[in-house]
């Protein structure tokens, strides 16, 4: 079906039909929430929110589900945030960073170097004393940030040998997330950082108009791009969650019973999208290294830490960035 097509049948669909406040589901009309995602449908986050649609579906009598548009087929993330956020599709998840539009504040998840491991991660992100106020920060705005999943550590790859220091980077341009703070982290690393596109990728690198990009072992190995830049060096230098969002508009509608089954299990969903991510790395490290990649992991990111510390500093501006920031270290030793 065309993209324009399927999002006005989406727009002109009745997203609540039958439903009202009462907290009883019971005798209700099928009530379809749709999903949008941008990737396939055996990523980790995808399988996690289809088996949270299947719990739903149970525990609501079938009265609510879930219906999931993988591989951007309603649109790349912005796009189906502002969906999200105008009412026209129910939810999406989109990277952390897309939030800062609204409250800058999500922008402290976005420092390199924030979280010391993956687990450090999930039990900040899932921390309520921590997230709650955030996650409901731009209520107001139309979005309500239901979760946060792991998205990955993002690590730097080139055609030219591993990178094991800032040195190594000297005269390397190297593909970052297009943001001018992505630039500055880069750059701060050893290399140049240039913003594009990720379709542009494996060809920028395959034309030596790229030495390289920075990213997860997912994309990585998808994308195939283990062909034309097989270092793949443990940097470690970003863990960006990803936010799985709802309307605030659906999620006022909904009854309270129903709230009740997205609250209780959001931290399942959760768990199964952590440890489906951990699997999917190995998954991808194996056929990337049985494909000719050489993965360098015994990386001292010291240097690193140290180089972009300034970038950290100067973009901890508002209070609440702050205290997070301080919890995060309060905690960091602990994971």
């Amino acid at each position: 079906m065309n993209k324009k097509l399927m999002l006005m049948l989406l727009s002109m669909s009745v997203i609540f039909t039958g439903c009202g406040g009462s907290g009883d589901t019971s005798g209700s009309e099928q009530v379809v929430l749709q999903v949008a995602f941008n990737q396939n449908e055996e990523h980790p986050q995808y399988l996690a929110i289809k088996e949270f649609g299947e719990i739903l579906s149970e525990k609501t009598n079938g009265s609510y589900t879930l219906d999931i548009y993988p591989n951007e087929l309603l649109g790349a993330q912005k796009e189906t945030l502002e969906m999200v956020q105008s009412g026209t599709i129910a939810m999406t998840v989109v990277a952390n960073s897309l939030l800062e539009t609204w409250n800058s504040d999500f922008g402290v998840f976005n420092l390199p170097y924030i979280f010391s491991s993956i687990e450090h991660q999930k039990a900040i992100i899932t921390d309520p004393t921590i997230t709650a106020d955030l996650y409901n920060s731009i209520m107001d705005d139309g979005i309500k940030v239901l979760a946060g999943f792991h998205g990955g550590v993002r690590n730097v790859y080139t055609s030219t040998g591993p990178i094991t220091t800032p040195e190594d980077l000297a005269g390397l341009k190297i593909r970052v997330i297009q943001s001018d703070t992505n630039i500055k982290m880069m750059e701060l690393m050893g290399g140049t950082g240039t913003p594009m596109g990720q379709g542009e990728v494996y060809t920028a690198i395959q034309t030596k108009v790229l030495d390289g990009a920075e990213n997860n072992e997912l994309i990585f190995n998808d994308l195939l791009q283990y062909e034309v830049a097989p270092y793949y060096s443990y940097t470690q230098h970003l863990m960006l969650p990803d936010m799985l969002t709802i309307s605030s508009e659906v999620w006022n509608e909904l009854p309270a019973d129903v709230q009740t089954i997205f609250n209780e299990e959001m931290p399942n969903m959760i768990d199964l999208e952590f440890e489906s991510f951990a699997k999917a790395v190995e998954t991808s490290l194996a056929n990337a290294e049985a494909q000719g990649a050489i993965i360098t992991k015994d990386i001292d990111i010291t240097p690193f830490q140290a180089a972009v510390a300034p970038l950290t500093e100067s973009l901890l501006q508002s209070d609440v960035q702050k205290e997070i920031y301080a919890r995060i270290q309060e905690t960091s030793s602990q994971y």
